[in-house]
């Protein structure tokens, strides 16, 4: 039986383990994801696991910091919520040991906005808000530039950030703000670049409702991630196995029918 732990619960249970020396049974499995797609995902292979003896347990977060967090201390075995660059981008910069296990899905990035119907009524001095850690700012600041609404300096790449525009033609301002809340606050600003899983779940298409969308060539693979050392424990390739299923392959297709997520396996 499948078991979703909210993050209070699974600090709570990580300090009992620590307290009381529980030990790894080698049949459970707790994975970090956030909400859709990722812990929906993962909700759809409980019983193919639970069929090979192993127990799967979802541990949602709501940010993209406590899972990394959760996961180099040992608290879940993997997480499932990240892209490749942003994982390379969190070890650089707190000296983590985290690895992909295995990509699964590209969830595209788009631009949106409830006052411009298209990036030529965005108007000139517009407030445009966009995610504030480093490797997403820096995507979203380049899909800005292939939509031609700024230009970067050649030697940005993907950890950009404003001071590297080096035209802006609209004399765009941009607001940098917690992912999670870019949802929040579209109403607040002319336009907003979100992720794909913070999009989602506020009802945001990004084929119908995006103003500039992410293409599929996209380098921002979501992946199942661990500890390294850990991506050949069985659960993990086990799980890996699970997500780049026939199955999944279908789930996805049939749920995002408008290309909200797009598998890579």
């Amino acid at each position: 039986m499948k078991k979703i732990l909210t993050i209070a619960a699974v600090l709570l249970c990580a300090a009992a383990v620590f307290a009381g020396g529980k030990k790894d049974d080698g049949q459970t499995i707790s994975v970090g994801a956030t909400p859709e797609p990722h812990a929906a995902m993962l909700q759809l292979v409980v019983d193919d696991l639970a069929a090979q003896g192993i127990t799967l347990e979802i541990v949602e977060f709501t940010d993209y910091v406590t899972p990394n967090e959760a996961l180099e201390s040992g608290q879940i075995l993997a997480n499932f919520f990240q892209h490749l660059p942003y994982l390379e981008s969190f070890n650089e910069e707190r000296g983590y040991h985290l690895v992909s296990a295995g990509g699964i899905h590209i969830e595209p990035m788009a631009l949106y906005s409830r006052k411009a119907d298209s990036l030529d009524a965005i108007a000139d001095g517009a407030a445009i808000a966009i995610p504030n850690d480093p490797t997403n700012e820096g995507r979203a600041l380049l899909l800005l530039q292939s939509a031609g609404l700024i230009t970067l300096n050649a030697d940005a790449g993907i950890t950009a950030t404003p001071l590297d525009i080096t035209a802006n033609p609209k004399n765009l301002q941009f607001t940098e703000i917690e992912a999670a809340s870019l949802p929040r606050v579209l109403d607040d600003v002319d336009a907003a670049v979100i992720n794909g899983n913070y999009a989602i779940p506020a009802g945001l298409s990004a084929k119908t409702d995006g103003l500039y969308v992410e293409g599929a060539d996209s380098p921002y693979v979501n992946v199942v991630a661990v500890k390294s050392g850990n991506e050949n424990d069985p659960r993990v390739a086990a799980l890996v196995a699970a997500l780049q299923s026939d199955k999944v392959a279908s789930w996805i297709a049939e749920r995002y029918p408008n290309g909200e997520v797009v598998k890579v396996f």
